[in-house]
């Protein structure tokens, strides 16, 4: 079902497979977050969804997802707990192109944007592309909150732990450290 909704956007823009096999690829990390359960299923099952959504892009590759968490929402406390992930893979998407993907899994999830901070079935942010650094309206690479957020730090870490973020080992930040408010939900 995914894979059918998803292959219109996963073409390669007319290239041959040699050509995309020899195109550069990028490492990228993703967050995922989800607290609302819909039709389409519960947080742990969206945040899946997504994952087999970037399985399948033809223009994503070696797919690893860190373990799931629970956190309490950052924003408003009406609402329930998040489940939090964090994806690691290599791309030939440029940033924009990688961006429109991660909002069209938002949307397959069914989410709205009811205020900010607030529940959602399903959030897909982009928290690293490479050593890109980008500021612009849509998009900010490395993600403006990457370095605050203990529930993306910490699976980020447990993915990558000799990765750098702005010239500094990940576990020189606190937050990569901080499980306050962090719950181990599932490790693969």
């Amino acid at each position: 079902m995914i894979k059918n909704h998803f292959n219109k956007s996963a073409k390669c823009h007319n290239k041959t497979p040699d050509e995309t096999d020899k195109a550069t690829w990028v490492s990228c990390y993703v967050g995922l977050g989800s607290n609302l359960t819909n039709e389409l299923g519960s947080p742990v099952e969206h945040l899946q969804q997504a994952l087999q959504g970037l399985r399948e892009h033809e223009q994503i590759r070696e797919v690893r997802v860190s373990s799931f968490y629970a956190s309490a929402p950052m924003g408003p406390q009406d609402q329930p707990d998040f489940v939090n992930a964090v994806a690691g893979f290599k791309t030939i998407l440029p940033p924009f192109e990688l961006l429109t993907f991660c909002q069209q899994l938002e949307e397959h999830a069914k989410r709205a944007r009811l205020r900010h901070w607030g529940e959602r079935s399903l959030d897909v942010d982009i928290l690293l592309y490479g050593d890109v650094q980008l500021a612009e309206p849509q998009l900010t690479i490395p993600h403006a909150g990457l370095l605050e957020r203990n529930f993306v730090l910490i699976p980020l870490r447990e993915l990558a732990p000799k990765l750098t973020i702005a010239g500094k080992p990940i576990d020189s930040y606190p937050q990569s450290h901080d499980r306050t408010g962090l719950q181990l939900l599932s490790s693969d």
